[in-house]
């Protein structure tokens, strides 16, 4: 199969052209630079300037899945101006393919959109399904709600859609177990806020996994890219620190003084979501890491 991803060269979409090469899958992928195009056997790249409206239509030649892994970080300071950039990143390059598609012929029957958990309202006791229909009023359940939107047009061009939804992804570089273990190795770790707000994680590995078992079944729906077992805020710093065999001196952060330093960006540390990994599961999607201390181990021991 021939799969055209947006995204290819960041965190995910590495992981995920990994294991689709290995399985011999042929991956085509977009980028801004032309730094970061090559062409090997099976991997090649292609240009696109979404603020030009500028996408290279041989990219699509023979693909039959298109994965959109594209967007702004969302790990930086919120400014008004920067929320316009998470959301339009997300959504504009969308609209570039959805209009590349409608212009011009293709071989195209399925659309794959990363999308995050952060589409859930904060919630101490909620598990939260796919089936929970209420988007997250804040911030990040808006660019969740349009970023899902944004896919779902092409259900208008006949093509299957699916939408993976991100937990908080833990990668030996990159992702957010790297800045979680920032003040950890400078002995200034500490839970945040009271740490009793969940974090539903995920290994790279499966999280990559999870998109490829999309992508190959042809999978439709949302899917919640999640561990089974998520943990709270407080567990998370605590088992970082005895795998990486540091001390925590630090009293817990309050959450106004987060709310102070990061502004509306707090959010991201602070909100609780408790998610349910059943869906992706019930596919048949086997993990390979379910336990905390066993994927930390795997990223952060030598």
């Amino acid at each position: 199969m021939r799969i055209l991803i947006t995204g290819a060269t960041g965190l995910i979409g590495q992981a995920l052209t990994k294991q689709l090469l290995r399985a011999n899958h042929e991956v085509h992928y977009l980028t801004t630079s032309p730094d970061k195009i090559e062409t090997k056997p099976n991997y090649k790249g292609f240009l696109w300037n979404t603020a030009k409206g500028q996408l290279d239509v041989a990219c699509l030649k023979g693909v039959r899945t298109i994965v959109h892994l594209a967007g702004a970080s969302i790990a930086e300071r919120w400014t008004e101006d920067y929320k316009k950039t998470i959301l339009e990143s997300r959504t504009q390059t969308a609209q570039l393919l959805f209009d590349t598609l409608k212009s011009n012929e293709h071989e195209v029957k399925h659309f794959v959109s990363a999308s995050a958990i952060g589409a859930y309202p904060s919630s101490r006791t909620q598990l939260y399904t796919e089936a929970f229909e209420t988007y997250n009023p804040g911030f990040l359940g808006t660019v969740v709600e349009a970023w899902e939107a944004s896919a779902d047009q092409f259900k208008s061009l006949g093509l299957k859609v699916s939408k993976v939804r991100v937990g908080v992804v833990l990668a030996e570089n990159g992702g957010a177990l790297e800045k979680l273990i920032q003040p950890i190795n400078y002995y200034v770790g500490s839970p945040l806020g009271d740490g009793k707000q969940w974090q539903s994680w995920i290994h790279l590995d499966d999280l990559a996994g999870i998109f490829k078992t999309v992508i190959i079944n042809a999978y439709e729906g949302i899917y919640n890219a999640v561990v089974p077992a998520p943990v709270t805020n407080e567990t998370l710093i605590k088992e970082a620190a005895t795998v990486l065999n540091k001390p925590l001196f630090m009293p817990k952060v309050p959450a106004f003084m987060l709310k102070l330093i990061l502004g509306e960006m707090a959010a991201i540390v602070l909100e609780s979501q408790k998610v349910s990994s059943q869906k992706i599961e019930h596919k048949g999607y086997i993990f390979k890491f379910t336990q905390l201390n066993k994927a930390l181990k795997d990223l952060l021991e030598d």
